[in-house]
C-alpha cells in the first residue's frame, strides 16, 4: 500500500531534567508513520535551548534544532520530568514555548501540561497531567480531567503520566493517519495497551 502524501512538521520540544520515556514513548510511534510507510510526509526536529540536554537521570539527547521559534510546525510535543515545575517560572523557557503559539497542534505529555499551562495554551480547555500533579495544573486550565489517559481539546492535547506517552503517540497516529495505521503501528510495537 502506497503512504498517504500528508505533510506533517512535528516539533518535540526537550529540555534538562525531563523524563525520558516521556519523549520517547510519543517519538517512536509518530516517527513509526514515516519509517513504516504510513505517511510519507512526516517529518521533525528535536528543539531545544542548547545543543545536548540531560533527562533526569543524566541520560543525554542531542537537539536537531537548538533555539530557533517553534512557530511554523504542525504539532508542538512536549513532554514532562520533575523539572517542569521549575520551569513553569523560567521566563526565557516559556516565552520561547509560547513562539508555538501559531501552531495548529499542541501536545503535552505528563507534566508538560505544566509547561503548556504556563506558555497560556490550556485556558478555557480541559486537561490532565501526572496524578502528583493535578493541583499545579489547575490554575492553568478550565478543568482537571481524573479519568483520562488522554484528553483531546481541540488543539491542544494532554495525557497522564509517563506511560500515557505511548498512548497517545498511537492516538495521535490515528488521528493522523486513521485506525488501521494505528493498529498496524501498535502491533509492530507489540504494545497492548490502549486509549
Amino acid at each position: 500500500m502506497a503512504p498517504r502524501q500528508i505533510i506533517v512538521y512535528i516539533s518535540f520540544v526537550i529540555y534538562e531534567g525531563m523524563t525520558a520515556l516521556d519523549f520517547v514513548g510519543i517519538y517512536d510511534p509518530l516517527t513509526r508513520l514515516h519509517s513504516m510507510g504510513c505517511l510519507s510526509g512526516v517529518q521533525w526536529d528535536v528543539c531545544a535551548r542548547t545543543a545536548q540536554v540531560r533527562d533526569h537521570s543524566g541520560l543525554v539527547f542531542t537537539s536537531t534544532r537548538v533555539g530557533a521559534p517553534l512557530e511554523g510546525y504542525d504539532m508542538v510535543v512536549v513532554p514532562g520530568g520533575f523539572s517542569s515545575r521549575t520551569l513553569i517560572h523560567d521566563t526565557a523557557f516559556i516565552d520561547w514555548l509560547k513562539t508555538a503559539e501559531p501552531c495548529p497542534l499542541k501536545v503535552s505529555v505528563c507534566t508538560g501540561a505544566l509547561l503548556l499551562g504556563a506558555a497560556g495554551f490550556l485556558t478555557h480547555k480541559p486537561a490532565t497531567t501526572h496524578p502528583s500533579a493535578y493541583a499545579l495544573l489547575a490554575p492553568y486550565c478550565a478543568q482537571v480531567v481524573t479519568d483520562q489517559r488522554v484528553v483531546d481539546a481541540d488543539h491542544v492535547i494532554t495525557a497522564r503520566g509517563v506511560t500515557a506517552s505511548i498512548d497517545l503517540g498511537l492516538y495521535l497516529c490515528e488521528k493522523l493517519a486513521g485506525r488501521a495505521t494505528r493498529e498496524r503501528i501498535q502491533q509492530q510495537m507489540d504494545y497492548s495497551g490502549s486509549v
